[in-house]
Protein backbone atom coordinates (compact mmCIF):
# COMPACT_ATOMS: atom_id res chain seq x y z
CA UNK A 1 0.00 0.00 0.00
CA UNK A 2 1.42 3.43 -0.93
CA UNK A 3 1.80 6.13 1.69
CA UNK A 4 -0.94 8.13 -0.10
CA UNK A 5 -3.34 5.21 0.31
CA UNK A 6 -2.34 4.81 3.96
CA UNK A 7 -2.94 8.53 4.61
CA UNK A 8 -6.31 8.36 2.83
CA UNK A 9 -7.24 5.53 5.18
CA UNK A 10 -6.43 7.77 8.19
CA UNK A 11 -8.47 10.62 6.67
CA UNK A 12 -11.38 8.26 6.01
CA UNK A 13 -11.27 7.37 9.70
CA UNK A 14 -11.64 11.05 10.58
CA UNK A 15 -14.55 11.52 8.18
CA UNK A 16 -16.50 8.87 10.11
CA UNK A 17 -16.90 11.46 12.89
CA UNK A 18 -20.13 13.39 12.43
CA UNK A 19 -18.36 16.61 13.46
CA UNK A 20 -15.52 16.46 10.94
CA UNK A 21 -17.12 17.86 7.81
CA UNK A 22 -14.01 17.71 5.63
CA UNK A 23 -10.31 16.98 6.02
CA UNK A 24 -7.05 16.64 4.12
CA UNK A 25 -3.29 16.60 4.48
CA UNK A 26 -2.15 19.69 2.62
CA UNK A 27 0.76 21.92 1.87
CA UNK A 28 1.29 25.08 -0.12
CA UNK A 29 -0.49 24.95 -3.45
CA UNK A 30 -3.23 22.76 -1.93
CA UNK A 31 -1.01 19.83 -2.79
CA UNK A 32 -1.35 16.79 -0.63
CA UNK A 33 -3.80 14.01 0.06
CA UNK A 34 -7.48 14.86 -0.22
CA UNK A 35 -10.40 12.42 0.04
CA UNK A 36 -13.06 12.73 -2.68
CA UNK A 37 -15.21 15.84 -2.15
CA UNK A 38 -18.29 13.62 -2.13
CA UNK A 39 -17.16 12.41 1.32
CA UNK A 40 -17.35 15.98 2.71
CA UNK A 41 -20.44 17.42 4.33
CA UNK A 42 -22.08 19.57 1.65
CA UNK A 43 -22.48 22.45 4.15
CA UNK A 44 -18.77 23.28 3.93
CA UNK A 45 -18.15 23.10 0.19
CA UNK A 46 -18.19 26.91 -0.20
CA UNK A 47 -15.70 27.28 2.68
CA UNK A 48 -13.58 24.51 1.18
CA UNK A 49 -13.42 26.38 -2.13
CA UNK A 50 -12.46 29.61 -0.33
CA UNK A 51 -9.70 27.78 1.58
CA UNK A 52 -8.31 26.42 -1.67
CA UNK A 53 -8.13 29.99 -3.02
CA UNK A 54 -6.27 31.38 0.02
CA UNK A 55 -4.31 28.41 1.37
CA UNK A 56 -0.93 29.40 -0.14
CA UNK A 57 -0.74 32.54 2.01
CA UNK A 58 -1.55 30.61 5.16
CA UNK A 59 1.03 27.92 4.40
CA UNK A 60 3.70 30.63 4.12
CA UNK A 61 3.02 31.35 7.81
CA UNK A 62 3.01 27.65 8.70
CA UNK A 63 6.32 26.96 6.95
CA UNK A 64 7.94 29.92 8.71
CA UNK A 65 6.75 29.11 12.24
CA UNK A 66 6.78 25.29 12.18
CA UNK A 67 10.55 25.31 12.70
CA UNK A 68 9.87 27.15 15.99
CA UNK A 69 7.43 24.52 17.21
CA UNK A 70 4.08 25.70 15.81
CA UNK A 71 1.79 22.73 16.40
CA UNK A 72 -1.82 23.76 15.86
CA UNK A 73 -3.71 26.69 14.42
CA UNK A 74 -7.46 27.21 14.70
CA UNK A 75 -9.62 29.88 13.15
CA UNK A 76 -13.33 30.47 12.80
CA UNK A 77 -15.07 31.11 9.49
CA UNK A 78 -18.72 31.87 10.13
CA UNK A 79 -20.34 28.81 11.70
CA UNK A 80 -17.26 26.62 11.25
CA UNK A 81 -13.75 26.23 12.60
CA UNK A 82 -10.75 25.23 10.56
CA UNK A 83 -8.16 23.16 12.44
CA UNK A 84 -4.57 22.90 11.22
CA UNK A 85 -2.39 20.25 12.86
CA UNK A 86 1.10 20.87 11.52
CA UNK A 87 3.47 17.98 10.90
CA UNK A 88 6.63 18.89 12.87
CA UNK A 89 9.16 21.09 11.08
CA UNK A 90 7.34 20.92 7.76
CA UNK A 91 5.10 23.07 5.59
CA UNK A 92 2.44 20.34 5.73
CA UNK A 93 -0.66 20.11 7.92
CA UNK A 94 -3.60 17.89 8.68
CA UNK A 95 -6.59 20.20 8.05
CA UNK A 96 -10.20 19.69 9.14
CA UNK A 97 -13.37 21.77 9.09
CA UNK A 98 -15.76 21.32 12.01
CA UNK A 99 -18.91 23.09 13.23
CA UNK A 100 -18.01 25.91 15.62
CA UNK A 101 -20.22 24.39 18.34
CA UNK A 102 -18.68 20.90 18.12
CA UNK A 103 -17.06 19.22 21.12
CA UNK A 104 -13.56 20.40 20.24
CA UNK A 105 -11.89 18.51 23.09
CA UNK A 106 -12.87 15.13 21.66
CA UNK A 107 -12.00 16.22 18.12
CA UNK A 108 -8.59 17.46 19.24
CA UNK A 109 -7.81 13.95 20.50
CA UNK A 110 -8.94 12.44 17.18
CA UNK A 111 -6.90 14.98 15.21
CA UNK A 112 -3.77 14.41 17.33
CA UNK A 113 -4.08 10.64 16.93
CA UNK A 114 -4.48 11.05 13.17
CA UNK A 115 -1.48 13.41 13.01
CA UNK A 116 0.65 10.83 14.86
CA UNK A 117 -0.42 8.09 12.43
CA UNK A 118 0.41 10.33 9.46
CA UNK A 119 3.83 11.24 10.89
CA UNK A 120 4.55 7.52 11.32
CA UNK A 121 3.46 6.77 7.73
CA UNK A 122 5.59 9.57 6.31
CA UNK A 123 8.63 8.68 8.42
CA UNK A 124 8.44 4.98 7.46
CA UNK A 125 8.41 5.89 3.78
CA UNK A 126 11.43 8.23 3.88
Amino acid sequence: MSHTEEILKVLDGLLVSEDIYGCMVARKGIKGVIPPRERFNSKILDIWDMLQDTMDEFFDVISHYSRYGLGEVYFRLGDYEVLFYILPETDTALVAIIPSLANKGLLEVEMENAREKIIKIVSEND
